[in-house]
């Protein structure tokens, strides 16, 4: 692939590098000059000084051509224009964009930007992860085909607990891909059975989350 990466921050220069040493192409814009000065030792002709929200940045890119943009700044609001840029003016179709304040989460999701990393919120789910009182936890979200993945711990007294996976009354909608016991993973079948303490992980359509705790968690449990 042709990736532009627009912001060389720690973030953008480790991002450039993987791309590269995975073979893609690559350009790296910063706006910095200071910036600019340490980056074009390490990766020379591949860095451009620039203001990534101007469009002749962008076309001295190589904008159309790029099969990727990743717009990772330390500006939300600057990696929102970048985006938008690339979407409705040069047509690109993958984009990446950074979200560093999880406050702006919501515009990036109001101009239908996606997909959006913010490291805050990465955090929040391992924190969730690693934290059994959380109860369900939201692991993966993807908009654009309306699913996400989730896991949740089977609670002693669950509805669930003590049954196999093809005895489970699952929502349509909702799917359970792995079982995760004691530290190992296991793709099921539908003679898997469930074993209060499993964490298990599913695919579902959003909106389904209450269904599929109240199947997991004992009655006097409420983690939502």
């Amino acid at each position: 692939m042709y990736v532009i990466v627009a912001g060389g921050g720690k973030v953008g220069l480790n991002l450039t590098r993987e791309l590269m040493a995975k073979g893609h192409e690559v350009t790296l814009i910063e706006n910095n000059r200071r910036r600019y000065t340490i980056l074009e030792p390490q990766l020379e002709h591949i860095v451009h000084l620039g203001d990534a929200t101007e469009l002749w940045v962008l076309e001295r890119a190589g904008i159309e051509r790029a099969d990727m943009v990743i717009a990772v700044t330390g500006d939300d609001e600057d990696n929102i224009i970048i985006s938008q840029v690339a979407r409705e003016k040069y047509g690109r179709e993958k984009i990446i964009a950074r979200c560093n304040n999880i406050r702006n989460m919501e515009h990036f999701d109001l101009l239908d930007i996606k997909p959006v990393i913010s490291s805050t919120d990465l955090i929040l789910r391992l924190i969730e992860h690693e934290v059994p009182q959380y109860g369900l936890v939201h692991l993966l979200k993807l908009q654009a085909e309306d699913l996400e993945i989730i896991e949740v711990e089977v609670s002693a007294g669950s509805p669930s607990a003590g049954k196999t996976v093809g005895e489970i009354d699952l929502p349509d909608g909702g799917l359970i891909i792995a079982i995760l016991r004691e530290g190992e993973g296991i793709v099921p079948s539908g003679d898997t059975l469930i074993n209060s303490g499993d964490e298990v992980m599913l695919i579902l359509n959003p909106g389904l989350e209450d269904n599929i705790t109240r199947l997991f968690t004992a009655p006097e449990e409420s983690f939502i």
